[in-house]
């Protein structure tokens, strides 16, 4: 369920910003920061780089049981 919030001008010019590098809408590159943060603040030993592999893990399609030997 979608809610009206209210941010600061500096914050959604921001994410316009970023937005646009990212291709991401302003309320995504929002979001997208939101879960950085989320993922930060329960992992707080995390380095950004392996917070962002697994924002990108979680959108990939799932590839099943691998098959060893």
């Amino acid at each position: 369920m979608a809610t009206n919030v209210k941010l600061s001008e500096a914050l959604v010019e921001s994410a316009r910003r970023y937005g646009t590098i990212e291709h991401r809408s302003v309320p995504k590159q929002i979001e997208y920061w939101s879960q950085i943060g989320k993922i930060a603040a329960e992992n707080p030993d995390l380095p950004f780089s392996v917070i962002r592999e697994i924002l990108i893990a979680d959108q990939e399609d799932p590839v099943g049981e691998y098959p060893f030997g």
